[in-house]
């Protein structure tokens, strides 16, 4: 699996190409954006998981220094939730399951709303 990625919304497509990183592996998660003090806005990560799930697609934001816009997405590829995750939070937990939690700098917390499919490419 590659580790940058191309994500397009498919119902509202967005102006700019947003490529973030795959992380698949348990240590790449854990570690996510924590120790980060900046993140950028052309920057993102994608946790993925074995497959749809409240559990597995929960996310902390102990030792995170900055607000994340998070979207949990299933594995049929549309966003079930978001949220714009506060730093220093101990859990956000979706309401449903999800497959893919994506995150990316607070700026984007519009740029995809529930119900909306995505695609992946590999960039």
């Amino acid at each position: 699996m590659p580790d940058e990625i191309i994500i397009n919304n498919l119902t509202r497509p967005q102006p700019d190409v947003i490529r973030i990183k795959r992380c698949a592996s348990f240590l790449c998660q854990l570690r996510g954006f924590t120790f980060r003090w900046n993140i950028s806005p052309r920057e993102g990560l994608l946790l993925e998981q074995n497959r749809d799930g409240r559990i597995g697609s929960s996310i902390h934001m102990l030792a995170v220094f900055s607000d994340l816009a998070v979207f949990w997405i299933n594995s049929r590829k549309t966003v079930v939730h978001k949220a714009l995750a506060r730093k220093w939070r101990p859990a956000y937990i979706p309401p449903v399951g999800a497959m893919y939690v994506l995150e990316m700098h607070p700026g984007h917390i519009n740029d995809f709303d529930i119900g909306h499919e995505v695609e992946f490419i590999d960039a």
